[in-house]
């Protein structure tokens, strides 16, 4: 009996241990940064997320799309785990591999990505298989945790480009609402500032989208979708392109909770930084200030004028100078200044270069490499530096070509594209200038059903050859700028960007720019700058005129735009703003100031603020046409609400004190800055 019992109770310990270690083996628990944790399950092919006690993902699983059949990581049920230490931009860290395996699908790995002292993780999967041809992958799919419910959380809309005047948008996340946002979203709330952040951060083979949705029952749902296209955010009229292989990886996806989604969205901006290094040279020189034709002169640009405008900065804006130096950039229509077309006598261009050059300054050109702008004359113009029709050079798109702005995209792998490219880059490199704004590059990055180089087969892939062509063509000679462009691609290839679409004078124009540095100023770390396009200042009112010159400052760069080569209030203006040395200290450091507020929908934030060292700056907008009490609340713009802190209107120059709650009045349409100097 005794013998038996204890056969008994051996062989219930025993099982006890087996049911244990079935369960501990059926889970791997991943730390990340101070207290985060990713628990997958290898069962069921899905994992939780959390911060200490705190759920923050509840049900994450990776989905993939072969041979038109949506499937999931929760479709296999052979899942092994490998873990290896990795080091690179972002540190010290661990490579987390998951492999799953099932007989008629491609074996899946779900990778994620943690790092020493980095508060967030990334993931990606990545399908291995024999000749895949695979155009749609879910790194990340999952529920969100929302705890709070004083408020409506919101989701941010990003755009995935700047153009058609679009905007950012600040969502109200609500019961059977779904936001989809190109490559990144934040979920928040404003008051608290705690929030979610989820983007990719990989953008050289796809477009992803970001989709936040409530249902019913008010669950949060996220998905990171590789493949998306929608023709309202990504101009695509077409699906996304097929990645062909053995293997095909996905983009890979950013994760975090932060106590601030300000700062999340900042530290995503340097992730993409690092995960997609800049390809462009490194720039040391100053802020770029200067000018662009196309405020206002546009089309009626002459030699004559334009060095006009050039005097206009010699002799009266003599301050207007950041690091010694300002650009004199001739916009579209600088070929009024031609003879011969692309290819032709550009001798008048070489001499407005060289004009600008004795006074001190900085020649700058125009162009947008990727369009046709004559393409309703028909396809059978040879195109300049080349002896390839337009028609074949055309991006093909279904059943026709791909035309927004009333240009026509083309083809950046074609060789016509290129040798086009490359005769008028060298053009401008012999003339001598040392800036280009290249726009309408979007046009580059569409999707096709098929691109002259069979290797690019993704409208990302087709971006990252014409703008890699590009810039080597360039050579490393100019201050690159992007007008219209991608948000994310972009980064790696160009110095500065503009953060919307065209501004010009009203406090509309004003307000519509800082809509994107309200929901967009991290980029400031993505980019060297971000730049408020031209600045004009026209007959407008002075207290607009203030606003759109500190809607630049707050930006962090400053590019004017009105016709100096004739007199008017403007001048006068001009004169009065862009020579205030005070106020371009601030852009010193080229970086963009963030916003108090982030709930706006399409609107602005009224507060902005930057600190550098031991100086806060405030900037504070009334874009309404009434006058307009701000109460200063310390604890939304990081003061000590005890304290009394010593302050400089940077416009009146007044210096006195500022107090918590403290009341200030701005004009209808006005604006102002103040220099908070901190205690040391």
């Amino acid at each position: 009996m005794v013998f038996k019992f204890l056969f008994r109770y051996k062989l219930f310990f025993i099982l006890l241990i087996l049911l244990f270690a079935e369960r501990s083996a059926s889970a791997i628990i991943i730390n990340y940064g101070k207290a985060g944790k990713i628990d997958y399950n290898l069962n069921m092919g899905t994992f939780n997320v959390s911060d200490g006690a705190v759920q923050l993902l509840l049900n994450g699983f990776s989905q993939a799309e072969f041979q038109k059949k949506l499937f999931s990581s929760k479709d296999y049920k052979q899942i092994s785990y490998t873990k290896s230490a990795i080091k690179d931009g972002f540190g010290n860290g661990f490579k987390h591999v998951f492999l799953l395996k099932k007989d008629g699908l491609p074996n899946m790995q779900q990778v994620f990505y943690t790092y020493s002292g980095k508060d967030y993780f990334m993931v990606g999967i990545t399908l291995k298989g024999a000749n895949l041809s695979i155009n749609h992958m879910v790194p990340l799919n999952g529920n969100l945790i929302d705890y709070e419910t004083s408020e409506t959380p919101t989701s941010l809309f990003v755009p995935f480009d700047n153009d058609t005047f679009i905007s950012y948008n600040a969502v109200p996340l609500n019961a059977n609402t779904s936001n989809p946002s190109a490559e990144v979203t934040a979920l928040y709330h404003d008051q608290s500032r705690n929030g979610f952040v989820i983007g990719s951060i990989e953008h050289s083979n796809w477009k992803t989208g970001i989709i936040t949705a409530m249902d019913g029952e008010k669950k949060i749902g996220i998905q990171a979708i590789c493949g998306y296209t929608k023709e309202s955010i990504t101009r695509d009229k077409i699906e996304h392109g097929y990645l062909k292989g053995n293997t095909i990886n996905s983009a890979k996806v950013f994760f975090g909770a932060f106590d601030d989604w300000r700062s999340g969205m900042e530290s995503y901006a340097r992730a993409n930084r690092i995960a997609e290094p800049p390809i462009i040279f490194k720039w040391t020189a100053g802020t770029p200030v200067g000018w662009n034709s196309w405020g206002v002169m546009q089309d009626k640009i002459t030699l004559e004028k334009a060095n006009q405008v050039t005097d206009f900065f010699a002799d009266s804006l003599k301050s207007f100078r950041s690091g010694g130096v300002a650009f004199i950039d001739l916009d579209s229509y600088w070929d009024n200044l031609l003879n011969g077309g692309l290819h032709g006598d550009y001798s008048k261009l070489k001499a407005f270069a060289d004009h600008a050059k004795s006074k001190g300054l900085k020649p700058g050109i125009y162009w947008a490499p990727f369009v046709d702008w004559g393409f309703a004359a028909g396809g059978k113009r040879v195109a300049d530096g080349s002896f390839y029709t337009f028609g074949t050079m055309w991006t093909k798109v279904g059943s026709g070509y791909h035309d927004i702005d009333g240009a026509r995209a083309l083809d950046p792998t074609h060789p016509g594209t290129q040798q086009r490219i490359t005769t008028v880059i060298k053009k401008f490199k012999e003339c001598g200038f040392e800036m280009i704004k290249i726009d309408f590059l979007g046009h580059a990055a569409i999707e096709s059903d098929h691109f002259c180089d069979p290797k690019i087969t993704t409208g990302m892939q087709a971006y990252k050859a014409g703008m890699e062509f590009l810039l080597k063509q360039l050579d490393g000679k100019m201050l690159v700028y992007a007008a219209i462009s991608p948000s994310l691609a972009s980064g790696r290839y160009v110095h500065m960007r503009r953060i919307a679409c065209d501004a010009f004078k009203s406090i509309k124009d004003t307000e519509y720019t800082l809509n994107s540095v309200s929901n967009g100023w991290w980029q400031t770390y993505l980019y060297d700058y971000i730049d408020a396009d031209h600045v004009v200042f026209s007959d407008q009112s002075d207290q607009e005129n203030t606003s759109r010159f500190l809607s630049a400052i707050v930006t962090g760069s400053c590019i004017s735009g009105d016709d100096f080569s004739r007199h008017g209030k403007w001048s006068s203006t001009a004169q009065r703003l862009l020579n205030n040395t005070e106020m371009l200290k601030v852009l010193q450091d080229g970086k963009a100031f963030a916003p108090v507020e982030g709930n706006k929908g399409k609107l602005a934030s009224q507060l902005f603020v930057k600190q550098v060292g031991s100086v806060k700056y405030l900037a504070i907008f009334n874009y309404s046409d009434e006058a307009k009490s701000f109460t200063l609340d310390f604890s939304r713009i990081g003061l000590n609400k005890e304290e009394v802190y010593n302050c400089q209107n940077l416009l009146s120059q007044k210096i006195e004190n500022l107090k918590n709650n403290q009341a200030l009045n701005l004009a209808g349409k006005d604006a102002t800055m103040i220099k908070i100097t901190l205690k040391k």
